[in-house]
């Protein structure tokens, strides 16, 4: 299934992606995110494990095997772009304005805003065509919300 995956997101022009590929590409990104700052925390697993459970409607034990699988698969692309293509093509955009506070639930989950986890979100917000004012109002949100 991985390479499925992996062949997916690596093609030229993917297609829409089905559910679970979204999935998985949402979970690479939120692991790729959590990991930009070298400090891959229990805390941020958790918040991944949250944010999927509660966009796919998963288990805590199917969440937590989704985020592992989006671990292997972050391990092995070589970019970013190709998670941000697949999640561009499966989520319309008046729903992306959700996959940005994902990310900002994530990148603020351990109480600290690291500039290579803000400059992350900078470019995988462009890619996803989402505007700086539309980042910070998702980053606000977080904030406000504890989550």
């Amino acid at each position: 299934m991985l390479g499925r995956i992996l062949t997916s997101l690596f093609t030229e022009q993917p297609d829409r992606l089905p559910e679970p590929d979204a999935l998985r590409a949402l979970g690479a990104l939120l692991v790729r995110l959590a990991r930009a700052d070298e400090n891959y925390t229990e805390e941020e697993r958790a918040r991944i494990d949250r944010i999927l459970s509660r966009r796919y409607h998963l288990s805590p034990f199917e969440a937590a095997s989704a985020r592992a699988d989006a671990e292997e698969l972050e391990a092995n692309a070589p970019d970013t772009v190709r998670f941000t293509r697949a999640l561009k093509e499966a989520v319309p955009y008046e729903d992306r304005m959700s996959l940005m506070e994902a990310l900002w639930s994530v990148a603020l989950s351990d109480g600290e805003r690291d500039p290579r986890e803000d400059a992350m979100i900078r470019v995988t917000a462009d890619l996803l065509g989402i505007n700086d004012r539309d980042r910070a109002i998702a980053r606000q949100n977080v904030e406000k919300s504890g989550e």
